[in-house]
């Protein structure tokens, strides 16, 4: 068996094949440690099969907005076909297609628990074998849910994103700890399975985001039969045969099952991290191209980081630290600059996300009180999206609203939020918009097609006004460009442990062979 490789990737998860994917095109040999399913959390536990579950109540939801296809509809959700195709996404929780793609890749897997028993090398006991890495160690080994400190909790056998999106079944009631994107998902999921759902959160619903949007969830959920209750923690919980009693201010709540989605932890504790001088259980810091202060051979990329909690956002982390990790083995160029080949600036400014409630959120950049703590001279634009021809041509009683965020000095755009029934598209354009520092007076020439809901871009820029002749001159190609925004990293972004399990895209399961995200 082989030991030594150019680099060693702890952690089979997408984020995982796409830094072994790009250090492999780089030239580099390289083997993956995973010892549970290869494509990871993402693949069999959160994003996909998360959205397996939400998307059948969605696009019924849709048909019943629009004449003609309301009443051809007879029934209601078939929740055991819900489930059926959730598995048929999950490949039934086998990674036999990601394992051929890792093996057609020409990456190399091993199967087990790999801890760190000194600098470079890791010992994988269950296949009794230990490595060594001639050039990195990249971990990547994610994170899970954390279970809060409330008395009986833990003994209550609560569900995680895990358990709730890996169900066999809907409960006839279940009570939901926690108001982040996890909760809110899930909340809306079994709730269009008829499962009577309450949501207990410390603070408000989806606190992280603007409070516009946050509010057209609440209302959403509300109108789908779900309970929610802010302000609220748990006192003591405790499973009995008749379910899982949770104590709260004036009031004992009965459920069959209850989820926690209240945070994320990283899979950091068993790694033998002291081996290294390390401390174990904690998120590791990364420079901008992934690689940890302090040595020269050590990378972490995605959620173990705690910079931006999303498998996208992984995954473009994953793909600057192959590519950087290889180009350093060479003795090629590294390209370490803001938006450099080698980097993740993106992570500081332009991390996209998207909640998959009725009605969606489709968020990047900043909000609008992020940008004020920034210190950034702003101008809010708002609009309501059933104003648009789109919206009305899309759904009968259309409701949503759009807010734009401008930096007032450079005239560039610095945060976008839509809140609405479909959205999620939306949001790709307010992140190419931030990313490029595309000048406000420019976007005027960035047509939207009508009738689409894209044409609240147009709307926009009607609200901030019109620019005038010879006012703002636009650099011509070789003049200097937008200078770099000073963003305070402790303000923007936020990482949204809530977030992080299941607001993610990548590829189908079935598809990943063919199709790296």
């Amino acid at each position: 068996m082989q030991t030594e490789y150019d680099l060693i990737v702890l952690g089979g998860g997408a984020v995982g094949e796409n830094v072994a994917d790009r250090a492999v095109q780089g030239g580099l040999s390289v083997v993956i440690v995973e010892d549970e399913l290869v494509g990871g959390e993402c693949s069999y536990w959160a994003c996909m099969p998360s959205k397996a579950l939400l998307r059948p109540a969605a696009a019924l939801r849709a048909a019943r907005r629009v004449p003609g296809a309301s009443e051809a509809i007879t029934g209601d959700l078939d929740v055991s076909a819900v489930f059926a195709r959730r598995d048929e996404v999950t490949n039934h929780w086998h990674d036999d297609s990601q394992v051929r793609w890792v093996e057609g890749a020409g990456i190399d897997l091993i199967r087990g628990h790999g801890r760190f028993i000194g600098p470079k090398q890791i010992e994988v006991a269950a296949a009794g074998v230990v490595l060594t890495a001639r050039h990195a160690v990249a971990v990547v080994t994610g994170s899970r849910a954390t279970i809060p400190d409330i008395p009986g909790l833990r003994d209550s056998n609560p569900w995680t994103s895990r358990e709730a999106t890996s169900a066999k079944r809907a409960p006839a009631s279940l009570a939901v700890i926690g108001g982040g994107v996890v909760g809110a998902e899930m909340a809306a999921a079994y709730a269009s399975f008829g499962t009577e759902v309450t949501m207990i959160a410390r603070g408000r619903i989806l606190g992280s985001i603007e409070p516009f949007a946050a509010g057209l969830v609440v209302a959403g959920l509300e109108e789908q039969g779900v309970r929610i209750l802010t302000d609220t923690s748990p006192a003591s919980v405790d499973r009995d045969p008749d379910g899982v009693r949770i104590s709260l201010e004036g009031e004992t709540l009965l459920a069959e099952e209850v989820l926690v989605a209240t945070g994320r932890s990283p899979r950091t504790d068993d790694l033998g991290l002291e081996a290294i001088g390390l401390k174990p259980g904690g998120w590791l810091e990364t420079d901008d191209t992934m690689r940890v202060p302090g040595f020269d051979w050590l990378y972490a990329v995605g959620d173990v980081t705690h910079r931006a909690l999303f498998t996208h956002q992984g995954k473009y982390q994953a793909r600057a630290a192959g590519d950087v990790i290889a180009a350093r083995a060479h003795g090629a160029p590294v390209d370490d600059a803001p938006w450099g080949a080698h980097v993740a600036t993106a992570d500081h400014r332009a991390v996209p996300q998207v909640v998959f409630t009725d009605p969606e959120v489709a968020a990047v950049g900043l909000t609008a009180a992020e940008a004020d703590a920034a210190g950034l001279r702003t101008r809010v634009i708002d609009y309501d999206l059933s104003w648009l021809a789109g919206a009305s041509v899309h759904a009968v009683d259309y409701h949503g609203q759009g807010r734009m965020i401008v930096d007032e000095d450079r005239r560039v755009i610095v945060g976008a939020t839509f809140a609405g029934p479909d959205v999620a598209d939306l949001v790709q354009a307010a992140t190419i918009a931030i990313v490029g520092e595309v000048p406000i007076d420019r976007l005027w020439h960035a047509v939207p097609a009508y009738p689409t809901v894209s044409e609240v871009w147009l709307r926009f820029l009607e609200e901030y006004g019109r620019p005038v002749a010879g006012a703002h001159h636009i650099p011509a190609a070789g003049e200097p460009s937008i200078p770099e925004l000073e963003v305070d990293e402790n303000i923007a972004p936020r990482p949204e442990e809530e977030a992080a399990d299941l607001n993610r895209a990548e590829p189908d399961v079935a598809d990943h062979s063919h199709d790296r995200g």
